[in-house]
């Protein structure tokens, strides 16, 4: 039965007096009842809380039923003690009145606007609602959100924690979707058929491993940046290798993976100006009683992906999504899991350990126990808070993804008052190993990668950190190995030598690890490196070549793909040779701050000839930053400054205009290009509001100026089919992933000039050398017998993989350069 409430609401929105009558939109009683009696029968059940709260959190939200009703659900702790009037707390229903194009930037929508009040249980307000419409890929679905007035006679909002659809973004509403409708279309519940079989009965089974992995931040890893942009690769490369035609080089980087790792998805924080939780891209113009018009604009946000506020992490952040729909991550996911040359796994990167300050503005506090150098910290062991950010998960990897992996597990810790210390919180990172995927019916738990650094952030804490915590309570699962984590540094003369105790684990204890060199943190920290540092000269002329042949580099990629244990992952922007940083146009606060450490990025990736292009910093050449050292310089002025002054603008201001006189900073540092004339011009009509600007330009030139897209008819075409070989050698020889063997080869010459590493390995149940390798890690050349070294006799091995510009004649004399290695398999007619 449907009774429609008749509500007189009185709000105080810009002054305005609005009193509105509900006409559209209704509570099912019957059904609601249901609900509440559902939600209330669960305290006597004989689960425990924590399994109680769980399930009520599995109702939060809105979910749109088969017989077109609408359950909603929302957890409002502290709300009663906070509203004016309980008959003030209402259900906001926005439906368009006309239709939205979701490629369209900005435009005016007209929407009839609904409010009814749901039932309020304890902490919770619960409802079943008549009448709200549900998206699909072709239709626009109710925008909604909670709202109340407090007792200081505000207007406030809470919003939906887990929402299926946010198309406008964090500060906007939710978006009512047809989940199920979608999830029912797929392209791909045969492959779900296929892998939730169980190996044992009633036992859910594990998503297999992969053999290796591609890192992709989903903005910069195609030319449009979006979701639809990497599917249209993925379906372009398959149709290519279906009629059999040749890929491109930039192409053949995107393959010969079984697993694609994505930057994080989740919505990240907005622009804010002002500190209010008012919308940009879902922006009120006028009101009526019940139509309002709103003015949306295409979100567009540019965030490497960590700056996270938590609300909305079930979904997708929209800026990574062309149409705005959901049926765009689907479609991906599902191109990949149809490849065919066998499916491609995707792995999500999941963000739980900290959230940004701007949480503050969109979740209860009781999510966050206090600030710490990211923003926040999250209160996981409040049940409800554990509850909620496991549903988040749990909505989230229901999009058909095959892994994650975890963000910071360091960060997860609290203080035990039993025990008296800080501890880690294992229980709860475990149990995000265990959230159940169910797609069609289909039950799997996903592959699972901690990054884990503990005792981080102690001092010494790179040292000290065994990275193997995690892994020996979920032996299932990967952590990321020593070599790829934050602070790997290959470019730094002696590098391999210094981490050589680490190289030794990686090959003794590492098949649990994710090896390799590259990755989204470790590039960016190789920009930070300071030039009086002794740089590895070996390889190249200039610090660009230097950098992207450090994490790109031949010889550790063939030690990496055809000898090492672990599981090898690359970072596309790296095999791409494409610029990589920090980068958000999301923060005002803190921009400059963010910019001024991150200006090494000129220094390390970007030439005279790069800053030309058309699209290398447009944004800053339009303020007279028409050349490199311009801006280079600048950037130096701008980090001693932020540095001498603590970071006060108005004093870091004062001191930058001063450079047009001749007295910036200090009189070591002269600063002649900041005294021609298009810098006098910028640095005189400088204030604050102008540095903030520049602080966001440059980072939104910086995200333009990372995209892979750019730099793809420069690839060195032998370098990319090498890479390519190493993959597919890996992909043929699937025992490398385990340790090697008392029987095994590894070493390396004792040479003060040069890192030269050798080893021999015997496949599981040989007696015969299977896999050998030599590589010039670091130094001048050098001419070695191959045969001698590895103890091995001529006709027993055979080159199988020689890097770029090696020709190997005789194995009892090759020269290797630096960065060249020699791979060998056995002989088959041995």
């Amino acid at each position: 039965m449907s009774k429609k409430k008749q509500i007189s609401l009185i709000t105080r929105d810009n002054g305005v007096k609005v009193e509105a009558i509900n006409k559209s939109v209704a509570l099912v009683e019957e059904a609601t009842g249901q609900l509440l009696a559902w939600a209330t029968g669960l305290e006597s059940s004989t689960n425990n809380y924590l399994e109680q709260v769980r399930a009520l959190a599995t109702k939060l939200g809105a979910h749109y039923r088969a017989d077109g009703l609408t359950e909603i659900g929302f957890w409002v702790p502290g709300l009663m003690g906070d509203v004016l009037h309980e008959r003030e707390i209402f259900l906001e229903v926005f439906t368009p009145l006309d239709e939205i194009d979701w490629h369209n930037k900005e435009q005016r929508i007209r929407f009839r606007r609904d409010r009814l009040q749901l039932e309020q249980q304890g902490e919770f307000i619960w409802g079943v609602v008549s009448g709200m419409q549900a998206g699909t890929r072709d239709r626009t679905g109710s925008f909604y959100w909670l709202r109340y007035v407090d007792r200081a006679q505000q207007l406030r909002t809470i919003r939906d924690l887990v929402p299926y659809s946010l198309p406008y973004g964090i500060f906007a509403p939710a978006e009512l979707y047809d989940i199920d409708s979608l999830q029912a279309n797929r392209t791909d519940l045969e492959y779900f058929r296929r892998t939730a079989v169980p190996i044992k009965k009633n036992v859910i089974p594990r998503v297999s491993d992969p053999k290796n992995i591609l890192q992709l931040h989903v903005g910069t890893a195609s030319a449009e940046g979006t979701l639809s942009g990497l599917t249209r690769i993925y379906q372009n490369i398959a149709q290519k290798l279906e009629a059999n035609t040749p890929l491109t080089s930039a192409e053949q980087n995107y393959v010969g993976y079984d697993a694609i790792e994505l930057l994080p998805t989740e919505p990240t924080i907005e622009f804010r100006d002002e500190y209010s939780p008012e919308s940009e891209f879902f922006s009120f113009i006028s009101e009526d009683e019940d139509i309002v018009e709103v003015e949306l604009t295409k979100p567009n946000t540019q965030d490497w992906g960590y700056d996270v506020p938590i609300l909305g992490s079930s979904t997708t952040n929209p800026a990574l999504l062309e149409s705005l729909r959901p049926d765009e991550v689907i479609e991906f996911i599902a191109t990949l899991h149809n490849f065919p040359t066998g499916p491609i796994q995707l792995i999500y990167d999941l963000v739980y350990g900290h959230a940004d300050n701007q949480s503050e503005l969109l979740i209860s506090r009781m999510f966050l126990k206090g600030p710490n150098m990211y923003g926040q910290d999250l209160n996981h062991q409040l049940p409800m808070v554990r509850a909620i950010l496991l549903e988040m998960q749990r909505r989230k990897i229901n999009n058909g993804v095959d892994g994650i992996r975890i963000d910071g597990g360091q960060d997860f810790r609290f203080f035990n008052p039993l025990s008296g210390r800080v501890e880690y919180d294992d229980a709860y990172l475990l149990a995000m190993s265990n959230v159940v995927q169910e797609i069609g019916g289909n039950q799997r738990l996903l592959v699972t990668i901690y990054e884990d650094g503990r005792p981080w952030p102690e001092e010494g804490w790179e040292e000290k950190s065994r990275y193997r915590e995690l892994i020996e309570l979920q032996p299932e699962s990967y952590q990321w190995g020593p070599l790829i984590f934050a602070h790997n540094t290959p470019t730094l003369k002696g590098f391999w030598e210094r981490k050589w105790s680490r190289v030794r684990e990686v090959m003794e204890i590492g098949d649990r690890w994710i090896t390799g060199c590259a990755n989204h943190d470790t590039v960016r920290r190789g920009n930070q490196i300071p030039l009086d540092k002794p740089i590895n000269w070996h390889l190249g002329k200039i610090l660009t070549h230097i950098l992207h042949h450090a994490y790109d580099n031949p010889a550790i990629t063939m030690w990496v793909y055809g000898f090492s244990p672990g599981l090898p992952m690359d970072f596309i922007n790296a095999t791409m040779r494409a610029p990589w940083l920090f980068f958000r146009n999301t923060d005002e606060q803190y921009g400059v701050k963010v910019v001024s450490e991150e200006f090494g990025f000129l220094d390390w990736q970007i030439t005279p000839q790069l800053y030309k292009q058309s699209y290398c910093f447009p944004r800053l050449k339009s303020l007279g930053f028409k050349q490199l050292p311009q801006l280079q310089e600048f950037g130096r002025a701008l980090q001693v400054a932020m540095i001498k002054q603590d970071y006060n603008l108005a004093e870091v201001v004062e001191v930058l205009r001063s450079c047009t006189d001749g007295n910036c900073i200090d009189e070591t540092s002269p600063y002649k290009e900041l005294r021609r004339g298009t810098m006098v011009r910028f640095l005189k009509k400088l204030d604050e509001d102008r540095l903030k600007s520049f602080a966001l330009l440059f980072m939104e030139d910086c995200y333009q100026i990372c995209n892979v897209a750019h730099y793809q008819s420069q690839l060195n075409a032998a370098h990319t089919k090498f890479n390519l070989s190493l993959r597919q050698f890996r992909h043929q020889h699937p025992w490398l992933q385990k340790n090697i063997l008392a029987t095994d080869t590894f070493d390396k010459l004792e040479d003060p000039e040069r890192t030269i590493v050798y080893g021999v390995r015997y496949a599981p149940d040989t007696d015969k050398p299977t896999v050998a390798m030599v590589g010039n890690w670091e130094g001048e050349p050098i001419t070695l017998n191959i045969e001698e070294l590895l103890k091995v006799k001529r006709d027993r091995l055979q080159v199988a993989i020689a890097t770029p510009g090696l020709i190997v004649e005789d194995l009892s004399s090759v020269t290797l350069a630096n960065s060249q290695s020699l791979l060998l398999t056995a002989n088959e007619t041995d």
